[in-house]
């Protein structure tokens, strides 16, 4: 048989080397995906090759023993295990039956507002990267008894440069620590230089990581097999369309009930506990009879493909084996997101590909779908198994999914499990308390009443702050989270004050011209009365300068709130609940300063799909990311407000959120430095810009029409950049990259800088970056490669005995 890796080993030079088992489990195919040029195809995962049932469900039981083997069974008896969305979400489920005791969780790209986030954490190289943790049950992870927590097993496909598992790791370990953690993944690819870095982990923890695999290898790449793998796509592409296989006439899709038991999870969404497994294993059987009975027998049925829905792995799966264990020829896979080319030869893993539209109202808006090695499988009947929340329209249009079907094989069914909805577990049902009204100045903040109302809870009086070194520290040993403390607000000297006077000076006009610019977009495009919502704190003084606009230019009063957004913790539900209470959703325009890479935009995204009617779309002073298409200027300049912490953005600490201080119904924190009035320039520095608004009014129109013709749509060019830094640094964790200036200054102010990247000659919006960085003992790197002005590094391994790259320890603020 020939190997499917060939085509895309003889045309790019990609190459598995490792155990003999790897290309019986792995072949190759292209991504559609700037971002990784390859995609490592498994046979036996169910995903984009179709396998019998039982291969793919003894391959994740046998891991789930060998972890049983490892723990011992006392320890066995006291893990829980997590799987990656989308890809793994069956086979996490495997490995938890292998456990036995163990309940299950698997992330998920499907946010519910009713259950708060528990985690989240970004996967880089994927085209759709968040992940949400959302187990029904809060104390999901917290599970172990008198002993501590037991052991986290978390289960992926496969372990290739390790960046999602340790994002993992170090969130969850910040939230819920424990002694042991398992690795579970069908193939462990990494390379010699990744395999030290999960070690570190455990070195800077204390815990244990073991990984457990069915075979171990690396993927050798060229240097430049990402650019030649995407043109190799486009030349496909430009040569054929995808390749159908014709079939006879369809007919009409057959649905078919399951009886589906009551009350019992579709899956390991929110969660899937040892009770749940036993459940279902004692209601399969007559599922399945049902099945096989709306199939017209097994001789009607003829060969079966049994087809889940992108999350939806499991419980397909197990109808697929309990069809398979009745007697039926059977094979499963699943519809997954992943763009992937499809070339038909038999040395590449993907032959065939079917493109629809996405069927479940996605959170992340409207897109293809695909199902892979369908057409052309000589497959007599395709089951499709789909959750009822994408039982929809989209689904039975024509061009959806189940026409798609009618063109691969004579016979299309459906079958439809319940969408679980989760019931969050309180102490008491009762309805939250009454929301308090916003803080505002002179009793909370330096601005104007009028000028800003803060949806946070009041902290001033509580000690959170902590030497930046100690914090560095405690958020990169996975033992805090950086938004449970405050860093010691900077002092800036009188050098670097004049160098914020200068600053101010020289771009008043600059930020004066973008502030109209956005605010009429707004007014254009958004809403003709929006309701100002900036994310504390950085977006505060630019909803200021946005609201004084409006009322300078049009006497329109807008009103304007702050509200806080903590990156992997979510927005404030709370401070939504209260604007939802108080106006429009629609009529909510959330502002932020800047973009850098984007991880704010997403996050923000993530979070509302659970809030009808709010729009996630962010409005910003400058996106140098270009992440947003509301925004007043795509240049990387100093932005003063950048220079400076509370004292430009009205004396407000960045937010604060931990549990022992925010409470289920309460705002997220801060605090009110009024001992900093002295130093405030908060309502200086928002003069000075309005000072110049008659100035730059006619470049204001002047922009705004241009914009209105041109094409403003995100290319997110900045996280692809920070990827790239990311890896050619060596620090393999984009959170550690801050691109652009204002991002840039906060790393000097606010974290442990390992180094700075300048783009040569940016000249005096670099002047006061490199004052800090003079200041602290930083390099800075000339560099002519940067899409963005700067690109401040934070270091990657920080501990108090570290030292920067020219050999000096870094030195406190």
């Amino acid at each position: 048989m020939v190997w499917t890796g060939t085509w895309v080993s003889d045309r790019l030079g990609i190459e598995l080397a490792g155990d003999d088992e790897l290309r019986g489990l792995l072949g190759l195919a292209l991504r559609r995906n700037p971002r990784r040029a390859h995609l490592l195809v498994s046979g036996v995962l169910g995903k984009h090759v179709p396998q019998l049932p039982s291969v793919v469900h003894g391959h994740g039981v046998t891991l789930g023993r060998r972890v049983r083997a490892l723990l011992g069974p006392e320890e066995a008896a006291r893990a829980v295990v997590l799987g990656y969305a989308e890809t793994a979400t069956a086979l996490g489920h495997a490995v938890a039956d292998g456990l036995e005791t163990a309940p299950y969780l698997h992330s998920t790209r499907r946010p519910v507002a009713s259950v708060p986030s528990a985690g989240g954490f970004e996967e880089s190289h994927s085209h759709a990267t968040s992940h949400l943790l959302l187990p029904e049950d809060p104390a999901f992870f917290d599970r172990g008894g008198e002993a501590g927590r037991g052991s986290l097993v978390l289960v992926d496909d496969e372990f290739s440069t390790g960046n999602t598992v340790l994002n993992t790791l170090r969130d969850l370990h910040a939230r819920h620590p424990r002694d042991h953690y398992v690795i579970v993944a069908l193939v462990d690819m990494r390379a010699p230089g990744d395999a030290g870095r999960l070690a570190a982990f455990a070195e800077e923890t204390g815990a244990r990581v073991d990984v457990v695999a069915h075979a171990r290898g690396t993927v050798r790449l060229p240097e430049d097999v990402l650019a030649r793998g995407l043109r190799l796509v486009e030349e496909q592409d430009g040569r054929t369309a995808d390749p159908l296989v014709p079939c006879a006439p369809a007919v009409a899709p057959v649905r078919l009930e399951l009886g589906w038991p009551a009350g019992l999870p579709d899956g390991g969404r929110h969660g899937f506990t040892p009770d749940h497994r036993a459940r279902l294993r004692e209601a399969l059987p007559a599922m399945a009879a049902r099945i096989v009975d709306g199939l017209g027998g097994p001789e009607q049925a003829g060969r079966v493909l049994v087809l889940g829905f992108e999350e939806l792995m499991y419980a397909p799966l197990v109808l697929a084996r309990a069809l398979e264990e009745a007697g039926l020829d059977v094979r499963f896979s699943t519809t997954t997101r992943s763009p992937v080319l499809a070339v038909d030869d038999p040395g590449y893993a993907i032959r065939t590909r079917l493109a629809f539209p996405a069927h479940d109202d996605p959170a992340d808006g409207p897109g293809e779908r695909y199902a892979y090695n369908v057409a052309g499988g000589g497959f007599d009947t395709v089951l499709a198994v789909v959750d009822s929340a994408a039982d929809t329209p989209a689904l039975h249009a024509p061009g959806g999914l189940l026409a798609q079907l009618a063109t691969a094989a004579p016979r299309v069914a459906l079958a439809v499990v319940p969408a679980h909805t989760p019931v969050p577990r309180t102490p008491d049902r009762q309805e939250p308390p009454v929301l308090p009204a916003p803080l505002r100045g002179p009793d909370f903040s330096s601005y104007e009443p009028d000028d800003v109302g803060w949806l946070l809870q009041d902290l001033s009086a509580v000690r959170l702050e902590a030497p930046v070194e100690e914090r560095e520290e405690a958020v990169q040993r996975g033992g805090a989270h950086y938004a449970e403390s405050l860093p010691v607000e900077y002092q800036p000297t009188e050098e670097y004050q004049e160098l914020y006077r200068d600053a101010l000076a020289g771009s008043a006009a600059r930020i004066a011209r973008a502030v109209g610019t956005v605010t009429e977009l707004v007014l254009a495009e958004r809403s003709p009365r929006p309701v100002l919502v900036s994310l504390a704190r950085a977006g505060t003084p630019v909803g200021v300068l946005m609201r004084r606009w409006a009322r300078h230019r049009h006497g329109t009063e807008l009103p304007h709130y702050a509200v806080s957004i903590v990156r992997g913790r979510g927005i404030d539900a709370n401070a939504l609940r209260w604007l939802a209470a108080h106006h429009d959703p629609a009529d909510v325009v959330f502002v932020d300063g800047w973009t850098g890479k984007g991880a704010i935009t997403r996050e923000l995204a993530d979070a509302l799909a659970g809030f009808p009617g709010f729009d996630p779309e962010i409005a910003v002073l400058a996106d140098p990311g270009s992440c947003v298409r509301t925004y007043g200027t795509r240049e990387d300049f100093l932005i003063p407000s950048a220079c400076l912490n509370s004292t430009v953005s009205g004396l407000i600490s960045r937010t604060v959120l931990r549990d022992d201080l925010v409470g289920p119904h309460d705002y997220h924190g801060a605090k009110f430095y009024r001992e900093l009035s002295g130093s405030d320039v908060s309502r200086d520095f928002v003069a000075a810009v309005e000072d110049r608004f008659d100035e730059v009014a006619d470049a204001v129109d002047q922009q705004v029409k241009e914009a209105a013709s041109a094409d403003r749509s995100p290319t997110w060019e900045g996280w692809a950049a920070v990827e790239r830094i990311s890896e050619e640094q060596g620090i393999h964790d984009v959170n550690l990259v801050k691109p652009g200036v204002g991002e840039t200054t906060r790393v000097l102010l606010r974290r442990v800088p390992w180094k700075i990247l300048a783009r040569r000659g940016a000249g005096a919006d670099l002047a006061h970056i490199r004052l800090l960085a003079e200041q602290r003992g930083v390099p800075v790197e000339e560099r002519d490669d940067l899409p963005y002005t700067c690109v401040g590094l934070i270091h990657p391994r920080y501990t108090r005995g570290a030292t920067g790259a020219d050999g000096k320890a870094v030195g406190s603020a």
